[in-house]
């Protein structure tokens, strides 16, 4: 058994509670934000992508040389980037690193977003495009020789890199809660990123991830990653009143129209965020910790779903997914710098415990 952890970088001090329109990035944060994450015990931290923001590529490169052992996590839509091209680029980017470079690809849950960049094929389409294009990622880090593809959305001839991983290949993320998420990530992902759902649920995600991983013959897994928005204090009483502040301000930004979605939003058209809001329907708190109202005060706007506790409570539910099967977990705040400081301070340490713990259990039962 063992956990690692992800974080998410952000270029500024803008956050979800205080958000800033269009701030710039700010050099000085960044570089600090990377150092806590290192300094504190984080594996890995995400470089988000949207048609609006900053270029990942170079986001994750100054995070990679203000770092010593953190890896990135490049998110990559298929339609921004040919894929000869990525693949020289992120391979640089693990070269220049020694080996700290993760792929994370979105096919894109939203048609309004994608069209933001000249991207107007179907979602079905564009889990096709997604799946050509990981094919020619991993051929162009293990051909010797130049290689020609034909396929439905990419066609090129006699390509070769001579740009190739630190370790012979980059780890393959993919995410998502549709069939053709499940299929793909199955069969050709290393990681399968999920949004955090209660365990039942998230239960049987990862049978449906293994299911497709098995069909498709394969003898090994994806890793699974579970992604949650932890409010965490020195008492679970404390905790709940915080979590209930956090919750005004983001009602309060959202109807002044400061949150990435507007108050009249319709129902969003990705599976995942429909999961989120048909669960969110059903009560507000599951399992030990899990907290829905910010799903719905954002319209589910991506990984939402919030564990409130102290630092004792956060960790049991951080066990209990890892205990199912999740060996990524991916915690990331409302404060951004200030809770990364506290999950490295006061949860991390608390989950590996709680994995030595089980371990050591495991090797007295077998002795």
């Amino acid at each position: 058994m063992s956990a690692e952890f992800i974080s998410v970088s952000f270029p500024n001090a803008s956050n979800d509670l205080d958000p800033i329109p269009d701030a710039p990035v700010d050099p000085r944060y960044l570089e600090r934000y990377a150092r806590a994450l290192d300094d504190y015990g984080f594996n890995y931290t995400l470089i988000p992508y949207s048609s609006s923001s900053f270029d990942p590529f170079t986001i994750g490169a100054t995070v990679l040389a203000h770092t010593k052992n953190i890896k990135i996590i490049v998110a990559l839509r298929p339609n921004t980037v040919y894929p000869t091209v990525a693949a020289k680029s992120l391979a640089t980017l693990d070269q220049l690193s020694g080996g700290r470079v993760v792929v994370h690809f979105i096919a894109g849950g939203s048609d309004d977003e994608q069209a933001r960049e000249g991207d107007f094929l179907n979602k079905e389409q564009r889990y096709e495009r997604q799946e050509e294009y990981i094919r020619i990622l991993r051929l162009a880090w293990s051909s010797t020789e130049p290689f020609d593809f034909n396929g439905e959305y990419y066609q090129f001839k006699q390509f070769r890199s001579a740009v190739r991983p630190t370790n012979g290949t980059i780890p393959i993320s993919v995410g998502g809660s549709s069939d053709a998420a499940y299929r793909i990530g199955g069969s050709l992902g290393d990681i399968f990123g999920l949004w955090g759902e209660p365990l039942a649920e998230t239960k049987q995600q990862i049978e449906r991830i293994y299911a497709e991983a098995a069909k498709a013959g394969r003898t090994d897994r994806p890793r699974i990653w579970v992604t949650f928005r932890p409010i965490v204090a020195e008492t679970d009483e404390l905790a709940w009143e915080k979590a209930h502040r956090v919750l005004d301000r983001l009602k309060d930004n959202r109807e002044k129209g400061l949150h990435r979605v507007a108050p009249t939003a319709p129902r969003p058209a990705n599976v995942g965020s429909q999961r989120l809001l048909d669960i969110a329907a059903r009560g507000d708190v599951h399992d030990r910790a899990l907290w829905y109202p910010t799903v719905t005060a954002t319209n589910a706007s991506g990984a939402t779903t919030a564990l409130v506790g102290s630092p004792r409570t956060i960790a049991d539910s951080i066990l209990d997914y890892i205990d199912l099967g999740a060996d990524l977990i991916s915690i990331r705040g409302y404060d951004n710098f200030n809770d990364a400081v506290d999950y490295g301070r006061y949860i991390l340490p608390l989950v590996r415990e709680g994995i030595r713990e089980r371990e050591e259990a495991k090797k007295k039962a077998a002795a």
